[in-house]
């Protein structure tokens, strides 16, 4: 039981571990593509705008102070 425990305890560290990685700085080209922005497709961000105003209630509030009625 102890030796299983342990495997768990390597084997859960190895899998936490192998997450992070270090981005030379001539592979930052790719990560920094204009595909990788989130703000690439404006159709989409007044879509989700749409549905979260709609759902909400509300408008305004990206980017600006107050929120709900937008009076501030």
């Amino acid at each position: 039981m102890k030796r299983m425990s342990l495997l768990a305890v390597v084997l859960g560290c190895v899998l936490l571990g192998s997450g992070c990685a270090h981005v030379k700085p001539w592979e930052r080209n790719t990560l920094a593509d204009y595909t990788m922005r989130p703000d690439r497709d404006p159709l989409t961000i007044s879509l989700c705008e749409h549905m979260w105003f709609s759902r909400e209630a509300a408008s305004g509030g990206r980017g600006v102070g107050g929120g709900g009625c937008g009076c501030n």
